[in-house]
This record gives structure tokens, C-alpha cells and sequence, in this order.
């Protein structure tokens, strides 16, 4: 299933659906610099990925500027609204995962779109949402892994949802052409008229009245009081390389803490998949997940240590408590998989590593105020219980999955890497890492190879540890010996979530791999 490398010596984009990957490439050819085309991107894959990502979701953003010389981050995650409140879900043990009650945070996406290509574009928004207007407007196919995706949770769909996404009862299938004339109208308000259509104007007007009809929470003012937030990158070294992620509230410091803790340890006396090496790169992101759990939600809301969590001494503290024998008992939270990754270097050196969510699938699984806009249900992560670090409250950013990841080298990018897959972001990215790093692989070899999820599931807290099966038998046993709750997965399975990787090397040529469980593309010119 692997798929082959792309190289190019002046730009690379890669994403998981080959026409956002084209989209971002026009930018390109057009003139534009890596802001610009990821825009186009980041519409595109909102409107042919639409059971990922979409307008209605969140993004958050590591752009390396090189007339700056820095990485800056965006955070394009909303907040909760005003009258979102716990006496909302009396009696309740947890908020719904889906309709109105459950799509309670302000969509960041439209937001983050503007705040990066104004800050550092060349061309206009209008020039960067053409290729998804057109591709609502007039259809694109239905790609396999949305037939798929639909035909398992299209039972979450309800109203509005239905009829765009199962038109007439019928579901499309791989191949179809799928229109989205709502949607494809959204955004032309969106191009015209800029972010205030969406947060202040017609757009926000009809979000809102159609969640007042069902019931849901979110009001124009939430809308209109919405900024994400332009902010300095959390980062560690490794090897040689500083390794940036998006403060909290995402949670890309665990990977940053999960390097922290394997730089304690010699890869060359491992073989790459092997027991000692998956063993390793688990237990260390345990340790990690751990104290994630324990202070992971809004900045603004409570004190996060990150300097503690981050400084290597305390990593040499967590190294030391692993041991080679045995698996550490650490519950996992289960938390929603579904999310695009991509990214875009140029010929500049500019460089865009972005990821972006709905979180489950299709959101909340509503579309109201006949936008085709799709609100994503993130909020439903929020804890009820008042004691709860990532409680609920009015005005608040959720615990958040997304996560892109960006390393450089010599004060250069050199590799933009990441992934779907909420709980296993943090994980494939460590698994992409290492491969890259210490075993010599090319992205594409590095995306191919078997991948692990430890602890996410959809019911019960878990500790279980889910493994492709061609990892092989001998390994697979040797981690259940150890106290691993092995469970095996299908080859490729899409539970390992949707990889991408972009690697420049210190000639400035650019490799891109991307997953063989998407419907993604490479494209380097």
C-alpha cells in the first residue's frame, strides 16, 4: 500500500486528499508563498474532506517565516459560549457528543485563515478560497475514504446534515460527483467580505438561528467577541534539531516531553521494530500522557507548568522509571480521532506545518441556518465534574488534540510532520520521528512502516495497546509478556490515523510522504 516519495527542489505540499494538495500547488504556481497555498489547503480539504475537517472546526498553525527568521504559532481554537454553563447538563454524566448541545465552541477555522494569510500572504483570501468555492460549487468525487466514513457514522447526521451529505436517502458512492451549493455559498460571503462575515455578519446570523431552533447554546455575541490567538511556539531540542508545537491549550507539549524522556536512551542498540523499541517509545509516551492528563486545558483558566514538564532533568527522572521488563499502568481518556494534517514549504523557505478538526467525525453532525456548514462538537470534551482541571465553563478553550509539529535545523526548517488521530498524534508523530532520525528512512518509508495506538478508544477508560498485525507475532507476544493489553489491528488500519511528512534537506530539496490510508498526495515542483 505504500506510496511513492515526491521530491521537488523548490516547494512541496502534502495532505490527505489530492485535491487540497492541488489547490495549495496552484497557489504556488499562481505566485503565492507557503501562507498563501496552505489557506487554499486548508478551504480545500474543508470542503472535500468533510468528514475530517470543515469551516465549522478549529486549526491551529506553525509558520516559519523566512524574512522573520522564527516560527510563530496560531491558536484557531474557539471558545465556549457566554451562557454555556454546567447548570446546562444538570444530571448529566458527560455532554453530548453530538446535535446542538453538543456544538458549544466558537469555529476557529475561518478566523485562523485570514489571521495567517493577512500576516504573512501574498495574495488575497479570495484568491485562496477559489479552489474549494469551486470544488462545493460544481463537485468533486466522492472520495473513498468519505463513502466510507459516511456509511459507517451517518447515523450521527441529523436535518440539514442528511439532506447534504445522504441527498434524497441515497448515499453517494466512491466516484460520484458530491455538490455542496450551500457551502459553496458560505465561502463566497467568506472570500468577499472576509472574516467578519463568518464572526459578525450573515454566516454568524444563520449559525445561530438554526442552533436557537435545535436547542443549542451559542449566540451571535460569542461569535462577534471570537479572536484566536497569535503566540510563541512551546520547543525542545533533540539530536540536534528544536522541535516546536502549539502551546496548550493543545496538547503538542507531550511530544515534546516524550522526546525529552527517549533522548535518554540509545537507539543504536535498538532494531527498529523490534520488542525494546516499541516498548520504549510507549512507556515514554505513557509517562508523558500522564501529566497531561493532570493540567491540560485553557492557560487562562489554570497555571500549566510547562517549564517543569519540559526541563530535561525532570525528563531524566521520568527516563529512569521505565523499565524494559514490565508496562506501567496509565489509563487513557478516550478522545476523538478525526482530523487533516498538512503542510507547505516554498521555494522561499517559508514553511507551514497546520492541522485542523471537526473532532469526531462530521462534528456534531448538524449543518444549521443553510450554510452547508458542518459545527464541530469539540466542546463535548469539557468535563462536568466541577473538579475536573478541563471543567466546564463559559468562555473557555478545551483540552485540545491538534497538534502540528515542526523541526528545524541550523535555524532552518527540516521537517514538518504530523497527523490525525487525536490520542495517536502524539504517538505517530514520535514513531515518524524516530524513524527519520535514527533509523535513516525517507518520509515515505517513515509514514509506511507499522504503526501503534496505545489507550484511545470510543466506550471506557483503557489502557489497552492496539498494534498492526504486521508488526509480527514474535513482537506482538513479547509485549503482551510485558503487561501490554495487545489488541491487533487490520494492516493500515485507519485507526493509526492519517500521517504526512515534509523533509528539506541542508541542500534545500524537499521529500514528502503521506499516508497510504488517505486519499492524500505529495506534490513537489
Amino acid at each position: 500500500m505504500s506510496k511513492q516519495l515526491s521530491c521537488g527542489m523548490q516547494s512541496m505540499v502534502v495532505s490527505p486528499h489530492h485535491l487540497a494538495s492541488a489547490a495549495g500547488d496552484r497557489i504556488l504556481e499562481r505566485g503565492g508563498n507557503a501562507f498563501d497555498a496552505a489557506v487554499a489547503v486548508s478551504a480545500a480539504l474543508a470542503v472535500v474532506y468533510p468528514h475530517m475537517t470543515g469551516l465549522g472546526g478549529d486549526a491551529f498553525w506553525l509558520c516559519y517565516s523566512a524574512e522573520e527568521g522564527r516560527v510563530r504559532a496560531y491558536n484557531g481554537s474557539g471558545r465556549s459560549g457566554g451562557e454555556v454553563l454546567l447548570a446546562r447538563y444538570a444530571g448529566e454524566s458527560e455532554i453530548p457528543r453530538r446535535g446542538a448541545r453538543a456544538a458549544i465552541t466558537v469555529p476557529g477555522m475561518a478566523d485562523s485563515w485570514e489571521a495567517v494569510q493577512s500576516r504573512y500572504g501574498r495574495l488575497t483570501l479570495a484568491d485562496a478560497l477559489e479552489s474549494a468555492i469551486g470544488y462545493a460549487a460544481e463537485g468533486f468525487p466522492m472520495s473513498p475514504d468519505q463513502h466510507r466514513n459516511t456509511l459507517r457514522v451517518g447515523s450521527a447526521l441529523s436535518g440539514e446534515a442528511v439532506s447534504i451529505y445522504i441527498p434524497g436517502g441515497r448515499l453517494p458512492q466512491p466516484g460520484d460527483r458530491f455538490i455542496q451549493p450551500d457551502l459553496a455559498r458560505s465561502l463566497s460571503l467568506l472570500a468577499a467580505g472576509g472574516r467578519d462575515v463568518f464572526y459578525q455578519g450573515e454566516i454568524a446570523e444563520r449559525i445561530c438561528g438554526g442552533l436557537a431552533r435545535l436547542g443549542g447554546y451559542l449566540r451571535p455575541a460569542d461569535f462577534a467577541e471570537h479572536r484566536g490567538l497569535w503566540c510563541e511556539p512551546v520547543s525542545t531540542t533533540y539530536h540536534g534539531y528544536t522541535m516546536y508545537q502549539v502551546p496548550p491549550n493543545s496538547q503538542g507539549f507531550t511530544a515534546l516531553m516524550t522526546l525529552n524522556i527517549l533522548e535518554y536512551f540509545d537507539f543504536g542498540a535498538m532494531a527498529h521494530g523490534s520488542y525494546a523499541f516499541y516498548h520504549l517509545l510507549i512507556e515514554a509516551i505513557k509517562a508523558s500522557f500522564r501529566d497531561r492528563d493532570a493540567v491540560l486545558t485553557d492557560p487562562e483558566f489554570a497555571e500549566i507548568p510547562l517549564e517543569v514538564l519540559l526541563d530535561k532533568k525532570y525528563a531524566a527522572r521520568l527516563a529512569a522509571s521505565i523499565s524494559f521488563d514490565k508496562a506501567a499502568s496509565v489509563t487513557s481518556q478516550p478522545v476523538g480521532r478525526d482530523t487533516a494534517y498538512a503542510a507547505v514549504v516554498d521555494s522561499e523557505g517559508n514553511a507551514v506545518s497546520f492541522i485542523q478538526s471537526l473532532y469526531f467525525e462530521f462534528g456534531a453532525g448538524i449543518a444549521p441556518g443553510g450554510t452547508g456548514i458542518l459545527l464541530q462538537n469539540r466542546g463535548s470534551f469539557f468535563s462536568l465534574n466541577p473538579n475536573a482541571i478541563n471543567r466546564l465553563a463559559p468562555r473557555k478553550r478545551t483540552f485540545h488534540t491538534l497538534m502540528p509539529a515542526l523541526a528545524m535545523r541550523n535555524g532552518k526548517p527540516a521537517i514538518l510532520y504530523g497527523t490525525q488521530g487525536g490520542e495517536g498524534q502524539p504517538q505517530t508523530q514520535t514513531l515518524l520521528l524516530t524513524r527519520l532520525l535514527h533509523y535513516g528512512m525517507n518520509p515515505q518509508e517513515a509514514v509506511d512502516q507499522p504503526r501503534f495506538v496505545w489507550g484511545r478508544t470510543w466506550g471506557e477508560p483503557t489502557e489497552a495497546l492496539t498494534v498492526e498485525g504486521r508488526v509480527g507475532p514474535e513482537v506482538l507476544a513479547a509485549l503482551a509478556a510485558a503487561g501490554h493489553q495487545v489488541r491487533t489491528a487490520a494492516d493500515y488500519d485507519g485507526l493509526a490515523g492519517h500521517a504526512h511528512v515534509i523533509v528539506v534537506d541542508e541542500n534545500g530539496r524537499k521529500y514528502g510522504g503521506t499516508d497510504p490510508r488517505c486519499d492524500g498526495a505529495a506534490i513537489g515542483r
